[in-house]
This record gives structure tokens, sequence and C-alpha cells, in this order.
């Protein structure tokens, strides 16, 4: 279940990887895996913000709760 997770983020971060270092570079392995926890990371603070997000989008204001 967690590789149905990873393996798409593991194939971008590939991707991306490769456009600044050859794939059979001895460090390809630790860039994508740099690359990999940006990914991660920006798609956790997407979700935990993404309420925020779309209020301000859409120009709802919250009250005090």
């Amino acid at each position: 279940m967690l590789n149905w997770l990873l393996r798409p983020i593991m194939i971008v971060a590939a991707a991306i990887a490769a456009w600044f270092v050859a794939r059979d570079a001895v460090n390809f392995t630790l860039i994508e895996t740099v690359v990999a926890l940006f990914l991660v990371t920006g798609l956790v603070a997407a979700a935990a913000l993404w309420e925020t997000f779309s209020d301000w989008r859409s120009g709802r204001k919250k009250g005090p709760r």
C-alpha cells in the first residue's frame, strides 16, 4: 500500500533530478531522494493549508471561533 503512494513521487523525483544530474552519476540516488523529500514536504504543506488557500482564493473570511 505504501508502495502505491511512494512510487509516483519517486518517478516524478527521478525525472526532476535527471534535469540536474546524469542518471548514471554516483550521487543520482541522493539527489533523487532530496527531490522526493521536497515533493513530499510540498504535498503535506498543501494538504495542511488547503482550506486556508481555498478560503483566500474565494474571498471568504472566517469569523472568530
